[in-house]
């Protein structure tokens, strides 16, 4: 995989002037699977809806999925470019993509993601909750209500609606899978609003797999540790991002596509007594 053996920090110091980012300014390009995810079968036949799917771990999933069989509708905010290069891996795999574009904070485009799914391909077998928003600030003073209320909105009120509108078209068998963090379990100070988002979905997977335990559905989340995706030179100041990933055992940023398995075995029939789980992809750091 794409420097994934490199220890230390290969970054170098970068930075993207835009929220979300995009792969093609990455040095170096994320590593999602393309050439190397092979499939077998696992979920062969079923429909994903995959929040944040045009790149980043979104994308990593999405090929794994189409690879392993699914159908995936790409759910993602304006990065058109990346989207269709997603969509076009999906189709590349034999499986049929749908480009879902729109701003998930909008409480009707939450439930026009599930709709516009289900009218393509008929119910939803996997839902993945894994778009998020984040922003690095030195002190709580400079973090504004608009940025907190985005926040939260984007990462946590986007994925009880869109659970919330999924949850009727989906059966027994069906799978949720939610994407939190390491900063469920360690927040960093400078990602306050994002890590306790991400504490909030953690409790909302375990909760709503208590809840959904009698209907057949599982919920898990998987908690990653530091990741290259777009998300890191959007969002991180450059001298951040040089060192990213250097702070855990491993002493690297994961790949994306070292992400994929977790997802494809919280989705696949595999995991049938699974759920309230969290899968922890952090480079050795342990979660509690």
């Amino acid at each position: 995989m794409t420097e994934k053996s490199n220890p230390g920090s290969p970054f170098g110091e970068q930075q993207q002037h835009r929220t979300p980012g995009l792969t093609a300014p990455m040095s170096p390009t994320p590593d999602y699977g393309e050439h190397s995810y092979k499939g077998s079968g696992r979920l062969a036949g079923k429909v994903a809806l995959i929040t944040g799917a045009d790149s980043g771990i979104g994308r990593a999933v999405a090929i794994a999925y189409a690879r392993e069989g699914a159908d995936v509708a790409i759910s993602y905010l304006d990065e058109h470019d990346d989207a269709k290069e997603t969509a076009r891996w999906v189709e590349q795999a034999g499986r049929k993509a749908l480009l879902l574009p729109g701003d998930i904070t909008d409480r009707q485009h939450c439930k026009d993601l599930v709709t516009r799914t289900t009218e393509a391909f008929g119910r939803i077998d996997v839902l993945v909750n894994n778009a998020a928003y984040q922003m690095t600030y030195d002190s709580l003073e400079d973090i504004s209500d608009d940025e907190w209320d985005k926040t939260y909105s984007t990462n946590v009120g986007a994925m009880f609606r869109i659970t919330k509108a999924a949850l009727p078209h989906m059966k027994e068998g069906g799978a949720i899978v939610n994407t939190t963090s390491i900063n469920a379990d360690s927040p960093s100070p400078g990602l306050i609003a994002y890590a306790s988002t991400k504490g909030a979905i953690q409790n909302f997977t375990g909760g709503l797999a208590q809840l959904l335990a009698e209907r057949g559905i599982r919920v898990n989340c998987v908690a990653p540790g530091p990741i290259w995706t777009p998300l890191i030179p959007s969002t991180m100041p450059p001298e951040k991002v040089k060192s990213f990933g250097s702070q855990v055992p491993m002493k690297r940023a994961g790949q994306p596509a070292e992400l994929a398995a977790a997802y494809v075995l919280l989705a696949s029939d595999e995991a049938s007594y699974v759920s309230g789980a969290t899968i922890a992809v952090t480079g050795g750091k342990p979660i509690i």
